[in-house]
């Protein structure tokens, strides 16, 4: 097996052979505008939050089709004039996008890819493939934060992922509010610190547990985490542990903390807090796992469980129960004429033409709960309409708008150094506390206003009106 690298034939195939009409009908060098942008919240919640843009930026400066590539198009009985072009293909475009880290709602661009037409179709699924799924783990992981306030959260998900997709998750794990890794490779690319305990494999190697928790603590003396349900949780796991951490205090080392991975964390915690505190433990911490989810987690805080550290694996890497941000790309603007796409489902019609998108803040520059998108050229508005039911209209008057499309690339190359990750982390949790809490409410949140401007609107039902009749 070849080692796995992005390159050209990341797509699908129809962005090829679509790409190869443009070019054998002389369309190569039409302008085309894309927008990106998702049409319903995950986790029927208030907000979803914007991640995997550094990681897009990163592929897009260095994206090419390589000679494999070429000789399997060549397969394909694709036009040889065609692949021959793409021996050069870069990506030469300009992108403008929200910040990675920002609060994003349904139906407003939160990205906008401009350059040639056989580029900006080519991009389409890469951007896609990164952007939703990044967005989706790190939504999941900002609600997780949510309830779990300053305790310390631990992605754990790398054996349950899909695949290679886990290296990408962890990082949005991170942007969302998660603390550590157990993932390698991610901590190690990332700059995220890396974690680990034990498995019960190790525990069951040995004829008994307190010599596989001597062992272990003897080999692994910082950091030091005890497995304690391999057998029995407060029969054996926690008089092992604690005899263990005894004996290391002696050396003058210390236990970091044990882990409970099965049962009722909420009693079993309580009752190894009492343990480990009569044993003058106060120091050593809990650590939960086994299918945590936000739910979960509130419960046990709820029960004023005392657990320190959070491991969640399963629900947090596959964005468990949505699985998936339903996140589109669609062409509103192309050889200088702005762009539509029809449905009979009026939630489905597109907004054509270059837009921006203005988010409205008090006079305390705090939300209102208000965005508007417009023509790129407009100022914003003093009404918004609402895209679907323009007899819904807001007044905007004395509200203070900031744009929100900002340069991200220009002619295939970044506007900025590369943000690091515990920078995009730290952007996305101060956006989240501005975010007023009846947008983060788990049961029926408020839904957060997303308004067009009145050209904008007309332009749209002018574009309807003129397919309609064709």
């Amino acid at each position: 097996m070849k080692d796995f690298a992005i390159t050209g034939s990341y797509t699908d195939l129809y962005q090829i052979t679509m790409a190869q009409v443009y070019y054998l009908t002389g369309r190569q060098n039409e302008t085309a505008v894309f927008d990106y942008f998702f049409r319903k919240l995950p986790f029927e919640g208030g907000y979803a939050i914007f991640a995997g843009l550094e990681t897009v930026l990163d592929i897009l400066e260095n994206l090419s089709f390589t000679d494999d590539d070429i000789a399997y198009l060549q397969s394909l009985n694709l036009d040889k004039g065609f692949l021959e072009s793409l021996k050069g293909f870069r990506f030469k475009g300009n992108i403008k996008a929200m910040k990675e880290g920002e609060i994003i709602f349904p139906n407003e661009p939160i990205l906008r890819v401009e350059g040639n037409i056989i580029e900006t179709q080519l991009i389409e699924t890469l951007l896609l493939n990164v952007l939703n799924f990044q967005s989706l783990v790190a939504t999941k992981a900002a609600r997780i934060r949510s309830v779990a306030a300053k305790h310390t959260l631990s992605d754990f998900g790398l054996r349950r992922a899909q695949g290679l997709g886990a290296y990408h998750a962890s990082r949005a794990c991170v942007v969302g509010g998660v603390d550590s890794t157990s993932h390698v490779k991610a901590a190690m690319d990332f700059g995220v610190p890396a974690v680990g305990t034990m498995a019960h494999a190790f525990v069951q190697s040995y004829d008994d547990e307190l010599t596989a928790f001597r062992e272990f603590a003897l080999h692994r003396p910082e950091n030091c985490i005890l497995l304690v349900d391999t057998y029995d949780t407060l029969k054996s796991g926690i008089p092992n542990a604690i005899t263990v951490a005894q004996e290391m205090k002696e050396r003058g080392e210390q236990l970091l903390a044990v882990r409970l991975d099965s049962g009722d964390l909420a009693y079993l915690s309580k009752q190894v807090r009492q343990r480990l505190d009569a044993a003058g433990l106060q120091e050593v911490k809990i650590t939960a796992s086994n299918q945590l989810d936000e739910w979960v987690i509130k419960s046990l805080i709820d029960q004023e469980a005392p657990i320190d550290i959070f491991g969640i694996g399963t629900s947090l890497i596959t964005g468990s129960p949505d699985a998936a941000l339903d996140g589109v790309y669609k062409l509103s603007y192309c050889d200088g004429k702005p762009r539509i796409k029809l449905s009979e489902n009026i939630k489905k019609l597109t907004l054509p033409g270059k837009k921006q998108v203005y988010r409205l803040y008090d006079a305390d520059q705090r939300p209102v709960g208000a965005d508007v998108i417009t023509f790129d050229d407009e100022s914003c508005p003093d009404i918004m309409y609402h895209p679907y039911e323009p007899d819904k209209s807001l007044s905007l008057v004395s509200q203070n708008a900031q744009p929100m499309l900002i340069d991200t690339m220009i002619n295939g190359k970044r506007c900025y150094a590369p943000r690091p990750l515990d920078e995009i982390a730290r952007f996305c949790r101060e956006k989240l506390a501005a975010l007023p809490d009846e947008h983060k409410r788990f049961f029926y949140p408020h839904e957060y206003k997303v308004g067009v401007s009145e050209q904008l609107l007309r332009s749209r039902n002018e574009l309807k009106n003129k397919f309609k009749k064709s």
